[in-house]
């Protein structure tokens, strides 16, 4: 199934605003780098969508085995980093991506328990689409405007 984002703007500003299905909400740039700050950044939203799905998957695998896990809390950052021993990168000098994940468990786990929900952690939909191949293919849409074609 696929899922269809509308993200509109205009060139003045970094506001965009964002439709996913009947929910509606913006994005935006600090104010440190010209933005207006009137929502999250673009990676404020890729890491609120990893960190989501993680504790999304993971409620439900302990739902599932009924285990008593009360909450989760998912830290994320993220930054790029200069990889110094990149033998084999195309890119000098190369930027390394990198998502630290910190996992919070409350409820009376065992360790077992808990060692198996981090594990699952890695099985979520969003960081299997991050980490796997994935192919982005971008088309020009007619604006319906007499913009440019």
């Amino acid at each position: 199934m696929a899922q269809e984002v509308v993200v509109t703007s205009t060139a003045a500003t970094f506001e965009q605003r964002i439709e996913a299905g009947p929910h509606r909400f913006r994005s935006d740039e600090p104010t440190s780098v010209g933005g207006a700050d009137s929502g999250p950044g673009p990676y404020d939203l890729l890491l609120a969508a990893l960190g989501s799905c993680t504790a999304m998957t993971i409620g439900l695998y302990a739902r599932r085995k009924r285990w008593p896990l009360e909450r989760v809390s998912v830290r994320l950052t993220h930054a790029r980093e200069h990889a110094q021993d990149c033998v084999d990168c195309e890119e000098k000098p190369a930027r390394i991506e990198r998502i630290e994940r910190r996992i919070s468990f409350w409820g009376g786990l065992d360790a077992e328990q808990r060692a198996r929900l981090l594990a699952i952690a890695e099985k979520c939909p969003v960081h299997q689409t991050l980490t796997g191949r994935l192919e982005i293919r971008t088309t020009l849409a007619d604006s319906g405007s007499g913009g440019d074609q």
